[in-house]
């Protein structure tokens, strides 16, 4: 019971599409109709207001982090890979990616698991945040720089001795990867854009 309450609360925060109800409420319209027509902030910086993208960010890692705090508080339970707080924070990102009340069609989930890092643990969350600020800075691409990011999340977990998330941020990795793959194809041919321009 305590795991499915975990996976529940991981995908309650994650499915509140922030870059949707912000980009409405900044008189942008429906942030669907613009660019890629994500509802993450990469896709609201492309209506031309930084701080709705900044917000956007901040609350769509803020949906990953209060749940996985929130696990750590309610649940007492040895931390294995199935237990409620990596259960929870692979809600998290589910709900982000495929929320119900967009007939689970959201966002792909890079600042949402930004936000899971730092709540399992702030090793694995420094080295996402440090890997996607060097991927971001040396090739301007935002979609390169989080596949990166939630690689090395894993990547750390699996190095830095926290085995019990390995397979959640193993599965959102996959995850992340999967929901990028037109991006993929893009880097192939050279043709994803950088950083607040194009698709």
């Amino acid at each position: 019971m305590e795991q499915f309450l975990g996976l529940l609360l991981g995908y309650a925060f994650g499915s509140i599409p922030f870059g949707l109800l912000l980009a409405k409420a900044g008189g942008m319209g429906d942030i669907r109709s613009v660019g890629s027509g994500n509802i993450g902030a990469t896709n609201v910086l492309r209506t031309g207001s930084k701080k709705l993208a900044a917000a956007t960010l901040l609350l769509d890692l803020a949906k990953g982090l209060v749940p996985v705090l929130l696990a750590k508080a309610m649940f007492d339970q040895p931390e294995t890979a199935l237990g409620p707080v990596p259960l929870a924070a692979l809600g998290a990102v589910l709900g982000h990616c495929f929320p119900i009340w967009l007939r689970f069609k959201g966002g792909k989930g890079v600042a949402t698991n930004a936000g899971v890092s730092f709540g399992l643990t702030w090793p694995i969350g420094l080295a996402y945040a440090l890997v996607w600020i060097a991927v971001a800075y040396l090739s301007r691409i935002s979609s390169l720089a989080g596949m990166c990011a939630v690689i090395a999340a894993a990547i750390a977990a699996a190095a830095l001795g926290y085995a019990a998330y390995v397979p959640a941020l193993a599965i959102i990795a996959v995850l992340v990867l999967w929901l990028h793959r037109a991006n993929i194809g893009r880097l192939v041919r050279g043709e994803e854009p950088k950083i607040g321009q194009g698709k």
